[in-house]
């Protein structure tokens, strides 16, 4: 806990208080580089603890008895700002740090009042976040920190003249830190908004760390799925998370396992905001086996005890398989991945697996379990 001796008292109890042992590889590297002030562009798989890495120095730096912006952090989705906001509440638990999120569909009045109660950091969408500036209620000009949460998101067409806008807003010397579970495709587009060299981290995924996530495939057809992922649902103590390419699928999809009495709820981002917290509370609490998702509404989710996420609809490509099966076996914990494939998908699936160094493995169901294909039958494995 060395990274740690020098910060504020009530971080290291809540540290402590939250069971956690040794800081992960992101963190060791991370957080002395944050609080030397240094700009950062850190690359480190999913579910190794980025955030805590980042939020922790920005909350040592901040200047508690000082009422004013200090810390940006941005993401790309409401889902991702509202976990990133439970954090800060956790860990400024016994501070007088005041936060505060702002996201795109909430109510504008009630963020505006919160707003007058001059937070010290903020957490929120870029659209809401520039929104915000351009009506001149958000002052940039004593933010010292600004973070871009999967910055590799943060920096597509969706979001990044609004990113760029947001850093441009804030003086020349403010430190810049982008955390990514994936390579950047165009680092130079962050260099220039930073506007001098960051120091760049790239953490890669341990055998520990995908040691206690099994990663498996169903050889199957188009039409085999949506039985399939029934008899998944209904294995002992399932908790998971379903990947659907498009909202008409993913509908039709729902209704067919509705009629079959599966427990679920879908997530996409035509729904309303209490719709979308609705159903992320629901497989939270154990009430669902199944949460079906799109690739965009569960970008950085975070649930605990997830047991399995589904690819079932095959991944765009590798960078989208290492997100979505990162959503499982988080920071050590146990996990399975399921992958829907047709024997053309097997090819392209292998490629992932041996290009990524991990083991995925032909599984069939029987008898409610994952079990082992061979020449002469099938025999149990498992889970």
């Amino acid at each position: 806990m060395n990274i740690f001796s020098n910060l504020k008292p009530s971080l290291q109890t809540i540290w402590e208080k939250s069971n956690f042992k040794n800081p992960t590889q992101i963190q060791e590297k991370a957080i002395p580089a944050i609080l030397e002030g240094k700009d950062l562009i850190a690359e480190s798989p999913t579910g190794t603890g980025k955030t805590v890495a980042y939020l922790l120095p920005i909350l040592e730096k901040i200047y508690e008895e000082h009422n004013g912006l200090q810390a940006v952090i941005l993401a790309p989705s409401r889902e991702l700002v509202m976990q990133i906001y439970q954090e800060v509440q956790k860990w400024t638990e016994g501070t007088n740090i005041k936060s505060t999120s702002l996201v795109g569909g909430a109510n504008i009045k009630r963020q505006l009042d919160k707003l007058k109660e001059r937070p010290q950091l903020v957490v929120g969408t870029p659209g809401r976040i520039l929104e915000l500036i351009k009506m001149k209620k958000l002052k940039m000009h004593e933010v010292k920190t600004v973070v871009l949460d999967e910055g590799d998101q943060l920096l597509n067409k969706e979001h990044l003249d609004s990113v760029r806008t947001i850093a441009k807003s804030t003086m020349n010397d403010r430190q810049l830190l982008l955390f990514s579970a994936t390579q950047l495709v165009e680092p130079d587009q962050i260099i220039a908004m930073i506007g001098r060299k960051p120091e760049f981290i790239k953490v890669e995924r341990t055998e520990s760390q995908t040691a206690k996530v099994n990663h498996f495939y169903l050889l199957c057809e188009q039409r085999e799925r949506a039985k399939l992922l029934q008899k998944i649902a209904a294995m002992k103590g399932v908790k998971a998370l379903v990947f659907v390419r498009d909202v008409g699928n993913m509908t039709v999809l729902a209704e067919k396992l509705e009629f079959e009495k599966v427990s679920l709820a879908i997530l996409h981002s035509e729904l309303g905001k209490n719709q979308r917290e609705k159903a992320i509370r629901s497989i939270r609490n154990g009430e669902i086996n199944l949460l079906l998702a799109t690739d965009v509404a569960a970008r950085g989710l975070d649930i605990d005890g997830l047991t399995h996420v589904i690819h079932y609809d095959f991944p765009n490509d590798m960078d989208q398989y290492i997100h979505r099966s990162g959503r499982t076996g988080r920071m050590g914990a146990a996990g399975t991945v399921v992958s829907f494939v047709t024997p053309r998908d097997e090819r392209e699936l292998k490629k992932y697996g041996k290009t990524l160094k991990i083991s995925i493995q032909p599984r069939r169901i029987f008898k409610g379990q994952f079990v082992e294909l061979n020449n002469k039958g099938v025999r149990q494995s498992k889970k």
